[in-house]
């Protein structure tokens, strides 16, 4: 299809392709998802303060965080079927508008209950947001352009990964206002109402003519299975694990044995699942989605027990965790371009492979040194493990999507994307709720901590076991990666139909 055919069919104004409006759609369009990018890796790094301030427990730290990727998770196809339907614009500014309001009433929380609904609104309003940018971005660049602009919005992942914490713990460290933790989200309310004022103005409407409906009965069902499963997660350590939080758990694979069914019948009903469950007839596409979704619970483990290790367990300030991470972020950043670009055309799968027994190297260089070293350990002795997990990282998280769909029809790409990042999203709720079995179960068994180093004992003793825990799947993840196509096959840019989901943006694995 034609650059000019595409426009045509999705409803853009082709004449914005020869209009310099399109580059500040661009800018307006990759400024969002900036914002979402730093707001789910900005977290992390302030926790401690925020538990401090609010009084929150552990439960209610996790669902802060755990709550936000799975708002996002359950949300992010029907965003995009949204957008499809009633025009990318108006569902890009309604999740932009959503976006700033719960950034405020997350910066204003009195207490943790209301800290956690407003993540879970800010999760719900960026699955409206994000699945629009690169739609939005596809139907208003011409084809030949569109390579330029995929990179810079590479760049924008990148800068995201690497400037999230480091920003978060500037912003704690400085207090401003004597807001202590407040400013992490504050910063999004003039950024939101910027991209919400400029994006009225150049953004051109598209829409879909041929859009799926919508399945809410597939959303609920999805959500439910999620909810049963991540909630007793996390409040069972707190609640001495009772009875029916195994219940939940256990009814959790059943609801997810009622959504297929359901979702073979909506196929034959009008064609138009959430879940478009011939997908899995595809090896690789099978094989990638495991992938995701293991690799989503690798990472929910690692970020939220890392910062609580070096902030709580080690004492350490938000300012000198931040810095410790940027070596990581900028190994991840480096190998991704790198696999792209230079080592996946060539070696194929073998890349990822590389990838996830590279970080396995680095996880377990980093439990080593942390048993060596102990409550005495410092940023410098963390580097070489963070470095080689962050090569490591970069491997896999740039090429796994392409890799996934290179056998994927052409007419489900669309929805082939949106459902591998939801997987990835729902991996990571999913990591974040084990920390309470593979972290803080170590530290319960160690019973109370009365002095410093009790605690960094503790602590230390919980993150080696989660990096050991985190070793054995990435072990597993390199068996599962035999089953991706050996060298990824060209996949057609867009590849989705008229009446595919959108396309939607590939979420950092970093999120949280």
């Amino acid at each position: 299809m034609s650059a000019h055919e595409t426009d045509a069919a999705t409803g853009a104004d082709s004449s914005t392709t020869g209009d310099s409006k399109r580059w500040i759609a661009l800018a307006i369009v990759m400024t969002a998802a900036f914002m979402d990018l730093v707001d789910a890796t900005i977290v992390n790094i302030a926790i401690p303060s925020i538990e401090d301030d609010l009084g929150a427990g552990f439960g209610a730290i996790q669902w802060i965080t755990a709550g936000y990727a799975l708002a996002f998770a359950a949300g992010l196809i029907t965003g995009g079927r949204l957008g499809d339907i009633y025009g990318r614009k108006r569902l890009f500014l309604l999740g932009t508008a959503g976006f700033t309001l719960a950034s405020a009433l997350c910066g204003f929380a009195a207490n943790p209950e209301m800290l956690v609904a407003s993540r879970l609104l800010q999760g719900a309003a960026a699955a409206m947001m994000v699945p629009q940018v690169l739609s939005i971005v596809h139907v208003t660049f011409p084809a030949h352009e569109r390579g330029k602009v995929f990179g810079m919005f590479g760049a924008i992942v990148g800068l995201g990964a690497v400037s999230g914490p480091l920003l978060g713990a500037l912003l704690t460290e400085w207090n401003i206002a004597g807001l202590e933790w407040r400013p992490i989200f504050l910063i999004n309310l003039p950024v939101g109402l910027a991209a919400l004022l400029l994006g009225r103005k150049y953004i051109t409407e598209s829409k879909a003519p041929k859009a799926l409906r919508l399945d809410l009965v597939g959303v609920l069902l999805v959500t439910a299975a999620l909810l049963l499963l991540i909630y007793p997660l996390t409040r069972g350590r707190e609640l001495d694990w009772p009875l029916w939080g195994h219940l939940m758990m256990a009814a959790s694979p059943v609801v997810f044995g009622l959504l297929v069914a359901y979702e073979r019948y909506k196929t034959k009903k009008d064609g138009s699942p959430l879940v478009e469950l011939s997908l899995f007839r595809v090896k690789s596409f099978a094989a990638g989605i495991a992938v995701q979704l293991t690799f989503g619970i690798v990472l929910g483990i690692f970020f939220l027990v890392w910062t609580l290790y070096m902030q709580i367990g080690l004492g350490w300030t938000a300012l000198k965790a931040g810095l410790t991470g940027v070596p990581f972020s900028i190994a991840v950043s480096m190998a991704a371009g790198m696999s792209v670009q230079l080592l996946v055309p060539r070696f194929g799968r073998k890349v990822l492979q590389a990838g996830a027994l590279t970080m396995a190297a680095g996880i377990l260089l980093y439990f080593f040194a942390a048993g060596r070293y102990g409550a005495e350990i410092s940023p410098w002795q963390m580097i070489p493990a963070l470095v080689v997990m962050g090569l490591g990282m970069g491997l896999i998280v740039a090429p796994l999507t392409d890799a996934v769909l290179s056998e994927v029809p052409k007419e489900h790409a669309g929805s082939a994307s949106g459902l591998i990042n939801t997987t990835g999203q729902m991996g990571n709720a999913i990591g974040l709720g084990l920390v309470s079995v593979v972290f803080f179960g170590v530290i319960d068994d160690r019973g109370p901590a009365r002095v410093p180093a009790d605690v960094a004992d503790a602590f230390t003793d919980a993150f080696r076991n989660s990096l050991g825990w985190a070793a054995v799947v990435l072990g597993a993840i390199f068996l599962v990666m035999f089953a991706l196509p050996a060298k990824p096959k060209q996949h057609l840019e867009g590849g989705a139909d008229d009446g595919a989901a959108a396309p939607v943006e590939k979420e950092p694995a970093l999120a949280g």
